[in-house]
């Protein structure tokens, strides 16, 4: 009897839940992330994605990709929090352990399925994604084989919005063609390795003895790579640990020797921790700086915010605090970021360009302060800086708002004194805009929950009850 392992990925999922949630968005090209000027898409929709935008990408890259019909949206991972936990908890009734990945992914493996034809396998899948859209609105694809890998890249074939089976006999069809690096453990030094033995398809890898593979990736990798080419993978489905930090690092062939060259590789390392901050869904509050010196010594620092965040802006600022240079430490050989304290619930802060700001340490033969770097020359930002107008609110584009007599709604824009607002959710049609002054008494800051409109869920599961 066939083994069936499915993975379930929900499509394009922060902008899914934008549009969900702002009608006005469905259909258009939206941008989830960061609209300063080294911001990062953590979300594109398929809109989107048709000018080649997608997840990871700079912002600016990005707008200029799509062009003038751009959305921007800041994240709101609030939403994408509560979101994501009413989707796994369809996933779990119906299918009941799940290996939840990230966010918006995981892995599971239904007893009822075991022996299962494809077809009825298919239909379960129908059957869960038609569930999920009708409970949350939301859309999800789902990819089913005889292990995770195969159920991983078939889920990739069933997007955007829909199911892709594929029976273990037709599985090579499917894995053999496919680039080696679509492998799990495939990164990029494994895979110049096997380029250089002249490896470029799972085919190709598939083709080897267990002898070549032990002799070049050594018998633990090496072996478990071949397996999966060869489409076996006994990997059973079961709860993964919560991680507990986040980081990246990158070890140089040659020292690194001069302050461009470090900061270079903290920024490196930096976007590379955020892009897998933004996969597991969480914000950090900790950021760690690990170097290693050429002669092998460690040197880890540390900083804690007082608040958890999940911008690329505010947490590569705070690891360039932490930095060391070789005319200090010596010639370098890895630089690593890591994020820890990790939490869902992220906060907002009244500047946060305050800690957004780069400082660089100054060269040790230098007699002047060392301040924040900009056009290389040093100034130091005040709050007066940050404020255009003291006294009045500061509405920021696509703030959830709330308003008496209209309801739930968000900002569209504001300036000159005026901010427009288009009050919409999720239950009601494309909303209307109207203008207010920046300083209406009534018009207040809203939670983005309400955006959802899914007060009966949110009370039952404990959300908006003690300030959750």
């Amino acid at each position: 009897m066939q083994r069936w392992v499915l993975h379930i990925d929900m499509d394009a999922f922060f902008a899914s839940v934008e549009q969900l949630t702002r009608p006005t968005l469905r259909g258009r090209p939206v941008l989830v992330g960061g609209a300063s000027g080294r911001g990062v898409v953590a979300g594109a929709s398929y809109e989107a994605r048709k000018f080649g935008a997608r997840s990871a990408m700079p912002m600016h890259q990005a707008k200029a990709r799509v062009g003038f019909g751009a959305v921007v949206v800041t994240p709101r991972h609030q939403v994408y929090s509560v979101a994501s936990k009413r989707v796994f908890q369809i996933i779990e009734r119906r299918a009941g352990l799940v290996e939840q990945l990230s966010i918006d992914e995981g892995f599971m493996e239904p007893e009822e399925l075991v022996g299962a034809t494809p077809e009825q396998v298919r239909d379960w899948a129908e059957a869960l994604r038609a569930q999920i859209r009708e409970q949350t609105g939301l859309p999800a694809s789902v990819g089913a084989g005889s292990g995770k890998q195969i159920a991983k890249i078939s889920s990739g074939e069933a997007k955007p919005d829909g199911v892709f089976v594929v029976p273990e006999e037709k599985q090579h069809e499917l894995l053999d063609p496919l680039p080696v690096n679509v492998l799990w453990g495939v990164g990029p030094v494994t895979g110049a390795k096997l380029t250089t033995m002249g490896v470029e398809t799972i085919a190709d890898l598939a083709a080897l003895t267990v002898r070549e593979v032990e002799i070049s990736l050594g018998p633990t990798l090496g072996v478990g790579l071949w397996n999966l080419a060869r489409g076996i993978d006994d990997r059973p489905v079961e709860p993964r640990a919560e991680a507990k930090q986040i980081s990246q690092e990158h070890t140089y062939e040659h020292d690194l020797t001069t302050r461009s060259q470090v900061d270079a590789a903290l920024r490196r390392a930096a976007e590379g921790a955020h892009r897998r901050l933004l996969r597991d869904g969480r914000g950090a509050r900790t950021i760690s700086v690990k170097l290693r010196m050429s002669d092998f010594r460690i040197e880890s620092r540390s900083l804690t915010l007082p608040y958890v965040t999940d911008d690329l802006a505010t947490l590569e600022a705070t690891a360039f605090r932490l930095i060391r240079y070789p005319e200090e430490t010596g010639p370098i050989r890895l630089v690593g970021v890591g994020f820890s304290g990790l939490e869902e619930n992220r906060q907002d802060v009244l500047f946060p360009e305050l800690d957004q700001q780069i400082v660089i340490p100054a060269p040790a033969d230098t007699d002047y302060e060392s301040g924040v770097r900009a056009n290389d020359t040093i100034t130091r930002p005040t709050v007066d800086d940050l404020t255009e107008h003291p006294g009045h609110r500061i509405w920021k584009a696509t703030q959830d708002v709330h308003h008496p007599e209209f309801g739930h709604g968000w900002v569209q824009g504001a300036g000159h004194g005026v901010v427009s607002v288009r009050f919409e959710t999720r239950t009601t049609a494309r909303g209307v805009t109207r203008s207010f002054a920046v300083d209406d008494p009534v018009l207040h800051p809203a939670d983005p929950l309400d955006s959802l409109d899914w007060a009966d869920w949110l009370a039952e599961n404990g959300h908006g009850l003690d300030g959750d």
